[in-house]
């Protein structure tokens, strides 16, 4: 069955279709365009990566043109978008390792409705120019250019610009050099379980080594006991807030004896290293704490007599566990006493033969 459209009604569509190319307003879906959580903190460390991600619609052809500016340092790159309307684009490593300290601005570039970008850079001449008059706006690189903050304000203004059809999105972050710090920890008690804590630069999933020793702790050879008392373990750096990650490393202290402790953590991936001790004393409540055990020589002498000779004396050196009392000796009859009694016996022996 063929349906007809009356003849007004056609005028009517057509009239709004010209009304809708006058004033410009597109036959495709809006576009908008998000960093979303594009940069995982925004505060990295030199050498830790940058992850701009976010949501672009409309499928731009020539994909998003994402500007990286800080103090003497511009960098352009083109990431294409998925399917899902999802992007990502990572600054390596190297590339952050070789930044200097500061603030850093990212715009991401959409093309929109003309499929091309309408602000550009030219590197031969360090100029961004209006693509579609040809004029140059201004320069952000060589000489006479503009830096960090007032570069990345100038490019907002060009693509924002109202003959520009151009869309951006923007976010910014900090870099500065690698840094632990391990919070306060205080006197712990021998036995007991606690948490050490500290912050860092450094992006979250690196890895963190942290080592406990003890201040007295000095190496042994294998016959004696190594008398080391500590713990050493891997944690990761967690995601935290306003630019600060966290990390923690759970102490279980109930074999570490009373005395100063010294606490290390390093970096693995990055060089950055931190320090600072703490003191684990006896318990309060009538606890008594476990001390090395000390072994103790003990000396006994022994009273040889012979007949018709000079007593002589001989040393014997006994090796004993540790003990808190003396052993209880019977004490011999003196050297005059068996002299009396000798001569006791010699006068009865006399005497009967009377």
């Amino acid at each position: 069955m063929l349906c007809l459209v009356p003849k007004k009604h056609t005028v009517f569509l057509v009239c709004l279709l010209l009304v809708c190319t006058i004033i410009g307003i597109p036959a495709v879906s809006a576009v908008t365009l998000t960093p979303g959580s594009s940069v995982t903190t925004t505060t990295i460390s030199q050498g830790d990566p940058v992850y701009i991600r976010g949501i672009a619609t409309g499928h731009p052809q020539a994909g998003l043109q994402i500007w990286f500016i800080g103090y003497n340092f511009v960098k352009l790159s083109n990431v294409q978008v998925n399917d899902d309307n999802s992007y990502e684009y990572e600054l390596s490593k190297s590339d952050t390792a070789n930044l200097a300290n500061g603030q850093y601005f990212v715009l991401i570039q959409h093309p929109m409705m003309n499929g091309q970008f309408d602000v550009t850079y030219d590197p031969a001449t360090g100029s961004v120019t209006n693509k579609i008059s040809g004029k140059t706006l201004f320069k952000m690189t060589g000489s006479s250019s503009l830096q960090g903050t007032n570069a990345a304000a100038a490019l907002i203004q060009a693509v924002g610009s109202q003959n520009i059809d151009d869309t951006f999105a923007t976010v910014s972050f900090y870099v500065s050099s690698p840094g632990l710090t391990i919070s306060p920890i205080g006197d712990k008690t021998s036995g007991s379980n606690f948490t050490i804590t500290g912050t860092t630069n450094l992006a979250p999933g690196d890895n963190l080594q942290v080592e406990i020793t003890s201040s007295s702790y000095q190496p042994t050879n294998k016959n004696q006991p190594s008398g080391f008392s500590g713990a050493s373990g891997m944690v990761k750096v967690i995601s935290g807030n306003g630019g600060k990650n966290t990390w923690s490393f759970d102490v279980d202290a109930s074999t570490f004896t009373p005395d100063e402790y010294i606490v290390k953590v390093s970096g693995v991936e990055q060089d950055a290293t931190a320090s600072t001790t703490f003191n684990v004393v006896c318990g309060d409540s009538g606890d008594t704490c476990s001390l090395p055990a000390i072994t103790n020589t003990t000396t006994t002498t022994t009273m040889v007599l012979t007949a018709n000779q000079t007593p002589t004396v001989t040393m014997e050196t006994l090796s004993t566990l540790p003990q808190t009392t003396v052993p209880v000796t019977t004490q011999k009859a003196s050297l005059p006493a068996v002299i009396c009694l000798a001569g006791l016996v010699l006068a009865v022996a006399v005497f009967r033969r009377d």
